[in-house]
């Protein structure tokens, strides 16, 4: 399976674990345009009155995948996130949290709840 393939299919089994967790998947790919300050969000889930904004990652090993988020990335996820905010303000008064999904191949899935924080 070639890395856009296994990807896609590591994005799909994240939704699916979140869907089988109660979670109602709102938007996949979300992307606010394009250049570096683009927010980019592998997906938007609602479960209650949270919002979560998910990045998944698959790696060879869970460590990899956890260490693989970097801080750009999170910038970048984080913008995506008030722009998803503001155009959409029925969520405004939603907690809002930063998940992380990390997939290791046969079939391993970490749920990392509140993965960074970032709300001002």
């Amino acid at each position: 399976m070639n890395n856009n393939k296994s990807g896609r299919y590591s994005e799909f089994l994240a939704r699916t674990l979140l869907f089988l967790k109660g979670y109602k998947i709102l938007v996949c790919n979300f992307k606010t345009g394009n250049g570096t300050h683009a927010g980019e969000i592998d997906f938007i889930a609602q479960k209650g009155r949270t919002i979560v904004f998910v990045e998944v990652k698959k790696r060879k090993n869970i460590d990899t995948a956890a260490y693989s988020i970097s801080d750009n990335q999170k910038h970048r996820i984080i913008n995506g996130a008030k722009s998803f905010l503001k155009r959409n303000s029925r969520y405004e008064n939603y907690d809002k949290r930063f998940d992380a999904i990390l997939v290791m191949f046969p079939f391993y899935i970490k749920h990392i709840q509140n993965a960074w924080e970032d709300f001002t």
